[in-house]
């Protein structure tokens, strides 16, 4: 065992090893080159400011610990390059970028942040290695070509907050680990084209506050365990496949605000718990194949600035508690087969005729009187 004298001096030499870092590390610097190499960009020319031996000094887009130098943040975004780095040319312009993502990126094994969004080119897949760093908590792609799956063991990523890879080409299923990550709260894969089932314990995402998973292809039943995350706010599952019937229990979620059905397959009744006063505040079921009545159940606490149920096999009569809602603010009952007076008052009387139609036999303003 060393003296006590030599591993004081050890000690301190390590301390001023740390405390006089003052560029990145070699690896760091080559790893983003490589990264580099990968892509072409012209239009901003954002790449020219990458020269030098000390990437955390002036390196467009990229961010350091400041004790360690070593890389943390990656941020590329081409909608909106910040104007006060003076090496960028043509201001205001969106950006234009293509290649690939190089797995070189994953040599950068402190990364907390990746945001490489809105070049509309960048393709290839996106690298299975990404899930080895550990310390990710912001992974947003949106806005590009990559296509491929999701990596199936995303679900390692367990410090992730943000996971958006939005606007893309990519297919496959969504991953079953993707709800090991337990602290996602923003989940966003809306315009790609991916398959198959909304895993079943997607509500294992106890943090979520956002699931934007619309214009895909997804196909199933709508999981009854999304209704067990408290956070959730804004739930966006419109324009795909899925079928079978809605959840009683999202009538009864806390927070959810925006519900998006819209264009789907889905089939049975309109829970009561949706209309009611849950909270919802915006909801679109529209193009589905709802039937049965519109619940009579609307009261004071029931308030939407949006509610379109138009495009279903709805029927019977428009229900007179509509009229007992605290505030509706648009209402589309369209192409249904609803029946009967149209009630009076508010919110009847802002409302034009293209909401009632396309139904069996509605009558009174603002549609012909009714005999």
């Amino acid at each position: 065992m060393a003296p006590a004298g030599t591993a004081i001096v050890i000690f301190i030499f390590f301390l001023l090893a740390v405390t006089n870092v003052k560029s990145c590390t070699v690896g760091d610097r080559n790893a983003l080159l490589a990264f580099r190499s990968a892509l072409v960009e012209s239009q901003f020319g954002i790449f020219k400011t990458w020269r030098g031996t000390d990437c955390c000094k002036s390196w467009y887009g990229v961010h350091c610990d400041p004790t360690s130098k070593r890389v943390t943040e990656i941020s590329l975004r081409g909608e909106s390059p910040e104007s006060s780095v003076p090496t960028l040319e043509k201001m205001g312009r969106s950006g234009y970028m293509t290649g690939v993502i190089s797995p070189a990126i994953c040599k950068l094994d402190r990364l907390s942040t990746i945001i490489i969004a809105d070049w509309k080119a960048i393709s290839g897949k996106i690298p299975t290695c990404i899930t080895t760093l550990s310390f990710l908590r912001v992974l947003d792609l949106v806005g590009n070509q990559f296509s491929g799956p999701i990596p199936y063991n995303i679900g390692r990523l367990h410090r992730l907050t943000v996971l958006n890879f939005a606007d893309n080409q990519i297919n496959g299923v969504i991953p079953s680990s993707i709800v090991q990550m337990s602290a996602l709260m923003h989940l966003d894969l809306r315009s790609n084209k991916i398959t198959g089932e909304i895993p079943t314990e997607l509500g294992n995402l106890k943090m979520l506050s956002r699931a934007l998973l619309s214009r895909n292809l997804l196909s199933g039943s709508i999981p009854s365990s999304i209704s067990k995350i408290y956070r959730l706010a804004d739930l966006d599952l419109s324009v795909n496949q899925l079928s079978g019937t809605i959840p009683e229990s999202f009538g009864r979620m806390p927070v959810l605000s925006t519900l998006n059905l819209d264009m789907n397959k889905i089939s049975g009744q309109i829970p009561t718990t949706l209309l009611s006063g849950s909270g919802l505040s915006i909801m679109n079921l529209s193009r589905n194949a709802l039937e049965g009545r519109i619940p009579d159940v609307f009261g004071e606490r029931s308030y939407f600035t949006a509610l379109d149920l138009s495009y279903n096999n709805l029927k019977g009569p428009i229900p007179k508690s509509l009229s007992s809602a605290s505030y509706v603010g648009h209402l589309d009952l369209s192409h249904n087969h609803l029946c009967g007076p149209i009630p009076t008052g508010s919110p009847f009387n802002h409302l034009e005729a293209s909401s009632f139609m396309n139904n069996d036999c509605l009558c009174g303003s603002p549609l012909k009187r009714c005999t």
